[in-house]
């Protein structure tokens, strides 16, 4: 179905090629997981089945991909409209309409299928996807994983004989992720629909691949089984590094698989004691009391309190449209707040003019690029020492202490995912606020770069800053969070040390607890830890 001969990629000023020499081909019917760190060149790989690469980015194409025997290169993208559909990393850049039933139809009216046919198709998507609810609101109102799963559901529905999917997980909660991922492994099983995923959160995918990509940063592709990629690759999700510690062969790719594996380890870990964390307990920062957000007639957070504190790393859980995203708006002070309070060391950041309210509360959003409006990293960076008062250069060098080695130069837009969330982070930390909020900060970030994200904010709030983190990254969680709140309905349902709150959730257990259950281990860090590794 799809055949790579001899592909080279180059982009205009680069004297390096992203992709070079690279042949294998996947056959109908398979679900093909792309695999390999952040800049790898996942994202050119998925553009060339389509044609996006280089019609649309541009740069020099040696070499053939052919999908379903016709020539990428001799069409544009357009003719693969029919045959390929591609989600990319941000739904919201693709949607075209303003209503989730809109968007849905809007492909379909493109390609001329008859009007029942679409009704029906329409209909068919809502209930694979779970989003039947949804259908009549406005898609600017959705959360970034509704979002997601609407952007997904607008392709499926002209039912493409190969779905190119970039992050489909990234911005949904786990349960979510399990809905989508069997709806698309049902079209792999049951349609013969072949399907390529590019996703950093591995411990989703890898147990329903085919088959892996796994690109290592030098240009090339290694292609094999997922077992025998896993013992290669130097990105692999918590199972995986379970298993290389324990020295199990095969490397397990499910809980399941790992679970029949792990009596041994579990009797050795029997014997170790674990030093837990007690947390760090320092002064409240910040103390929201029964804040109220209302969207029209829709009440997305019911009178919640919280407080962060001095030195604690908070994670705010919950499934897709719980309240996350709109309780740290309106606890930063941007966001609608219909009622409640907010006090930052005494002081309300609504209350204040955005230069000032900064130096309290800075804000990461899901989409770090909403912050970035200059031409270059430099300008981005000069720009937030001024309007912090900061000195000539904070800015830069908080950057180069989080992501070191970005030219300067560059435009922010063209930075790889986890350059610009360093980049943000860097312009909101120069203000030096004592509390730091992050909304989705992994998404787009592969294994090695939270691990350093974790370590980051670690620092931080062992120099004393509060900071929450909205996620839906349980693995994420599990390294580098003291404290978890869950909310639902907008209301919080559980507050709590993270071990005790997510080792007893089906949705939110790391894939460590869930194979060495009833013991209580997170990561495999502890793990290795106890084993004296």
């Amino acid at each position: 179905m799809i055949e790579f001969s001899g592909v080279e990629v180059t982009y205009t000023d680069e004297v390096a090629p992203v992709l070079s020499d690279v042949d294998f081909t996947v056959a109908e019917g398979e679900l093909c997981l792309v695999t390999g760190r952040t800049g790898a060149g996942k994202s050119t790989l998925l553009g060339l089945v389509n044609g996006l690469v280089p019609h649309f980015t541009g740069g020099r194409l040696r070499g053939s991909v052919r999908v379903s025997g016709v020539d990428t290169a001799d069409q544009p993208p357009r003719e693969f409209a029919e045959l390929v559909g591609v989600v990319g990393q941000d739904p919201l850049a693709g949607f075209v309409t303003d209503t989730v039933e809109e968007e849905l139809a809007y492909g379909m009216e493109q390609l001329a299928v008859p009007a029942a046919v679409m009704r029906k198709r329409v209909e068919e998507t809502l209930d694979l996807l779970g989003i039947a609810e949804l259908r009549a609101r406005p898609l600017a109102t959705l959360s970034g994983g509704q979002q997601q799963r609407v952007a997904i559901g607008a392709v499926l529905t002209a039912h493409p004989a190969v779905l190119v999917l970039d992050e489909p997980t990234s911005a949904l909660d786990p349960t979510a992720a399990e809905e989508v991922l069997a709806a698309i492994t049902r079209l792999v099983h049951d349609l013969g629909t072949t399907v390529v995923i590019a996703e950093h959160r591995m411990e989703r995918v890898v147990q329903y691949a085919d088959r892996v990509l796994y690109l290592p940063g030098d240009g090339t592709v290694r292609d094999g089984e997922p077992a025998s990629m896993m013992k290669i690759s130097d990105v692999a999700p918590p199972i995986v590094e379970l298993g290389r510690v324990a020295g199990w062969d095969p490397l397990p790719l499910s809980v399941r698989d790992a679970r029949r594996a792990a009596a041994p380890l579990r009797a050795r870990l029997a014997e170790t004691t674990r030093s837990d964390c007690l947390g760090r307990q320092g002064e409240t920062v910040l103390a929201a009391s029964k804040v109220v957000v209302r969207y029209g007639d829709v009440l997305a957070v019911r009178a919640v309190s919280l407080d962060l504190r001095g030195g604690e790393v908070v994670a705010m859980m919950g499934r897709n449209g719980s309240g996350k995203s709109s309780l740290l708006w309106a606890v930063q002070g941007s966001g609608t707040r219909a009622d409640g309070t907010v006090t930052v060391r005494g002081k309300d950041p609504k209350a204040l003019k955005p230069q000032h309210a900064r130096t309290l509360v800075g804000l990461v959003p899901q989409t770090p690029s909403d912050l970035l409006y200059l031409d270059s990293v430099d300008a981005e960076c000069a720009q937030a020492d001024a309007e912090s008062g900061a000195a000539a250069g904070s800015c830069r060098a908080l950057l180069d202490r989080l992501t070191p080695g970005i030219d300067g130069g560059r435009h922010p837009r063209d930075l790889s995912e986890g350059q610009k969330l360093a980049l943000v982070l860097a312009i909101q930390l120069v203000a030096a606020p004592p509390v730091l909020l992050l909304d989705e900060p992994t998404r787009g970030l592969d294994y090695h770069a939270k691990r350093h994200l974790a370590s980051v904010l670690g620092e931080l709030a062992a120099a004393g800053h509060a900071i929450a983190v909205a996620t839906h990254d349980v693995e994420f969680v599990a390294s580098a969070a003291d404290r978890v709140v869950v909310l639902a309905e907008g209301e919080v349902v559980a507050d709590g040390p993270t071990r005790e709150v997510v080792v007893a959730s089906p949705a939110f257990a790391p894939q460590v607890a869930k194979v060495l259950a009833p013991q209580e281990w997170l990561t495999v860090a502890e793990v290795e830890k106890a084993l004296g590794r």
